[in-house]
């Protein structure tokens, strides 16, 4: 099986930088789609509260054989869940039928003053074990350093939209700077993967763009997580490794 580079988040949580996106997908095809990603080596699995498809991840999971400290699993809390922290992660471990999410997320900023109370009630869930890191999504860098600047502790990710079309040097060195882990979603959406760019890259190394958009990630030192029902768009997400964008390529994606 294919060794999916990992970022370490601290406290010895390894995130594998490469996962399974669920957004939108619902029902058997959920399902499906999730356990086939597992067969074919992801180790990852990102969902959400407000997708309504914890159960069915949950169950692929469990019939997918993997023992569960090999599969590492985020959900997110939605904000106008602000005051039911407890209730919605209980209710999302039973869904996936686990005893803990290796990461769980605010999925939004909350409105008015709960950000840091917010931000405190997620640190009391990691502290009794129901996660093992917790983090924001679709966060500025300012709101991150005002939940640092109140608990002395920071995100260990932040999970934004993220494509060459999005990129940004600035906001990719914040994070680094402050020690919490980009993690990109909608890879694809807003990408012209009929670019001539990419389309040189990809006849370059056999690949095809979509390829090419997802290896940027990895080599920029971003957490991707593409989603697909289709077979075999799933495992060619997955497909990255064999070859690298040089320097020069990247500089060029950077541009798009």
């Amino acid at each position: 099986m294919t060794e999916i580079p990992e970022v370490n988040l601290g406290s010895g949580i390894e995130m594998p930088m490469v996962g399974f996106g669920t957004w939108q997908l619902q029902g058997q095809l959920a399902y499906e789609a999730t356990r086939h990603a597992l067969q074919v080596g992801y180790r990852h699995i990102d969902t959400a509260t407000i997708y309504r498809n914890e159960e069915q991840v949950g169950r692929a999971i469990a019939d997918s054989g993997l023992d569960r400290a090999d599969v590492f699993v985020t959900t997110k809390l939605p904000p106008g869940n602000a005051g039911r922290v407890s209730a919605t992660i209980a209710e999302s471990l039973k869904a996936l039928r686990i005893d803990y999410v290796d990461l769980w997320l605010v999925h939004w900023p909350p409105r008015g003053r709960n950000l840091v109370p917010l931000w405190r009630d997620f640190l009391a869930v990691r502290d009794e074990g129901l996660t093992r890191a917790v983090g924001v999504s679709n966060y500025s860098v300012r709101q991150i350093d005002d939940l640092t600047e109140a608990t002395g502790e920071k995100p260990a990710v932040n999970q934004i939209p993220w494509s060459p079309s999005r990129y940004e040097a600035g906001l990719l060195a914040a994070h680094s700077e402050r020690g919490v882990a980009l993690e990109g979603y909608s890879p694809l959406k807003g990408t012209r993967l009929r670019d001539r760019t990419l389309a040189e890259i990809a006849a370059k190394y056999g690949v095809t763009p979509a390829q090419v958009v997802l290896r940027w990630h990895l080599d920029i030192g971003v957490i991707v997580i593409p989603k697909s029902v289709r077979p075999e768009r799933i495992e060619q997400n997955l497909d990255l490794f064999t070859f690298s964008l040089t320097p020069e390529e990247t500089a060029r994606i950077n541009r798009l």
